[in-house]
């Protein structure tokens, strides 16, 4: 990871009833990473932010290697495409192809070859007024606008909101298709196990306004495990020193569940201790979120 699309360090922003960061996070180039937590940690904050759609209290923000804020950062910006997960009513009477007339202008490498091919490939007439769309077709309609200029980054909050299976499966296709060239980026935000899965490369966990840590997709789900042990001298006590230990769970018969993060030391951990393990379980992503979520409420209630 030598060279950032975007860095925020030590980033902060105080509201009433909320409090973000401060957040230390870098999004590697040529990239796909997840911002993955519960409603109201944070995510789609984060992307205003890096947009300079709201200031932080403190911290620096670099957006594709420049300080946003700048004279000029609209040169920055227009080298990104934006998908919120709400849009603005305030064009709701306009035309798709009105809103495309006055969007383009903005961007000196707009495709007007790619957004018909987009549209095509999505089903969208833009003809409709945007406030007649249902939102999956505002949704597939905005994906081809934000696409249709090139950008170098996108920034995908909750990509899938309301599409149907055949079109999030055409998203995901196209996705994969925007990052062959090897330079391009990716930081979406999603709830959606199976889209995490497909596209990420790392995975970012936001829990209550906090970034708990930044995984390499491949190594998580081969460290977070569900190991079911067993045996005269295995008791709650004895796993507690399993490394990475994070719950245990006694599931009858003298089998205990044990949670761990760390599944190479703690299978080692058990050789060496003589603890048999029966069955092993990789934990999925909502399995491992949920672990996070109850231990940053342990640590907030301490």
């Amino acid at each position: 990871m030598n060279e950032n699309a975007i860095s925020l360090k030590e980033v902060e922003l105080q509201r009433t009833h909320f409090q973000l960061g401060p957040i230390q996070l870098e999004v590697p180039k040529g990239y796909v990473t997840a911002i993955v937590g519960p409603n109201g940690s944070g995510k789609s904050s984060t992307f205003k932010l890096i947009l300079d759609l709201i200031k932080p209290q403190k911290g620096d923000i670099k957006l594709l290697g420049k300080n946003i804020s700048e004279d000029d950062d609209w040169q920055t910006k227009s080298r990104v495409g934006f998908l919120p997960e709400l849009f603005s009513p305030h064009d709701n009477r306009l035309k798709a192809s009105a809103k495309t007339e006055f969007v383009k202008k903005w961007y000196p490498e707009w495709d007007v070859n790619r957004y018909q091919e987009l549209l095509r490939l999505f089903e969208v007439d833009d003809g409709i007024k945007l406030g007649k769309m249902s939102k999956g077709m505002r949704r597939k309609y905005e994906f081809a606008l934000i696409l249709s200029h090139h950008p170098e980054l996108l920034l995908l909050d909750e990509p899938s909101s309301g599409l149907d299976p055949l079109a999030w499966r055409t998203m995901i296709d196209v996705l994969h298709r925007y990052m062959e060239p090897g330079d391009r980026t990716i930081l979406m935000a999603s709830h959606i196990v199976e889209e995490v899965k497909r596209l990420a490369d790392y995975i970012v966990f936001m829990i209550h306004g906090r970034v708990l840590g930044v995984y390499e997709k491949d190594e998580l789900f081969g460290s977070w495990h569900a190991f079911y042990v067993h045996g005269e001298q295995v008791n709650r006590k004895r796993v507690q020193a399993m490394p990475g230990q994070c719950g245990i769970e006694d599931t009858g018969g003298g089998m205990l569940r044990v949670i761990t993060r760390m599944a190479p030391d703690a299978e080692d951990w058990c050789g060496q201790e003589h603890i048999t393990i029966t069955h092993r379980q990789a934990l999925q992503l909502d399995d491992i979120l949920a672990i996070l979520v109850e231990q940053e409420r342990t640590r907030l209630r301490a």
